[in-house]
């Protein structure tokens, strides 16, 4: 008995060993990133899948050539890539527009600001199960934005087809209680935006981010309505590159944002994304 009390406590000590060492590999990832970002020439940046990782990959090695590595992050959500910023785990992040970020901000007591603005993505009605806007029927189903600035967008978006109306000083400040008037009475849907292209054939309609709806395989070409490029959200909305204050002027934030502002780049998004994003630059 006493030898397999024995062989049994080496067994499970043996066990948690191992664990440890898979457990520690999370935590050793997140240390080398933070490591990483204080490297004076390795820029470490968040962002999120499409369009903005793959804007970042045509930046490479124009960076390389000005001696920097370039590490990028990817997030799927909108709040994990601010906070690793604040934290020092990035030197940067690229998803955001300037509203969001100063939403952000104001909720959780950070201060990130904009190095400068890259490109717009203009927000489309995309077609779920109803085919175009004069088929929708009463009580037909919407689905938009569930953050502060983005669900604005689409509701003003809306307001420009006609399908609601909303109370004059609303603004970019928006929401569902600001709608003074809904013929139709839609019932609006909030969700989390990534979650909208992959919730849209359960929705009559949806109001989609650009960068998701690339991410769900939809072209901008076929939304029923858009953001047009003079609008107020246009030039409200360009997604930024985001630092901690005071790094606004860093030597890697200004080696980033010369490798993003060339004609290369702008000529890069022009082709690829066919309006679904737009230089501002």
């Amino acid at each position: 008995m006493k030898r397999r009390t024995i062989a049994g406590l080496l067994a499970a000590l043996l066990c948690l060993l191992v664990l440890a060492g898979c457990g520690g590999g999370a935590a050793d990832d997140k240390k080398e990133d933070a490591s990483k970002a204080g490297d004076d020439k390795t820029i470490v940046i968040g962002a999120t899948p499409t369009p903005h990782g793959e804007i970042l990959e045509e930046v490479r090695a124009a960076l390389e050539e000005d001696g920097y590595a370039l590490e990028i992050v990817e997030f799927t959500d909108y709040v994990l890539p601010n906070n690793a910023l604040d934290k020092g785990d990035l030197d940067a992040n690229f998803f955001q527009h300037l509203p969001y970020l100063e939403d952000f901000n104001a909720k959780n007591s950070t201060e990130l600001v904009s190095a400068g603005a890259i490109h717009y993505e203009p927000m489309g009605l995309f077609a779920g199960k109803i085919a175009s806007i004069d088929e929708l029927a009463d009580g037909a189903e919407i689905g938009v934005p569930n953050d502060t600035t983005n669900e604005a967008r689409a509701l003003l978006l809306l307001q420009e087809k006609g399908l609601i109306k909303l109370k004059a000083d609303a603004g970019l400040d928006a929401t569902p209680k600001d709608i003074e008037e809904n013929p139709k009475n839609l019932s609006i849907k909030e969700l989390e935006a990534a979650q909208l292209g992959r919730s849209l054939q359960d929705m009559d309609m949806a109001v989609i981010n650009g960068n998701y709806a690339l991410g769900a395989d939809l072209k901008i070409s076929d939304a029923l309505a858009i953001e047009e490029k003079e609008s107020l959200a246009a030039q409200t909305y360009g997604n930024v590159i985001a630092v901690r204050k005071g790094e606004e002027s860093s030597e890697k934030t200004q080696a980033l944002l010369k490798a993003l502002n060339t004609d290369a780049i702008k000529k890069f998004i022009e082709e690829k994304y066919e309006g679904a994003v737009v230089p501002l630059f």
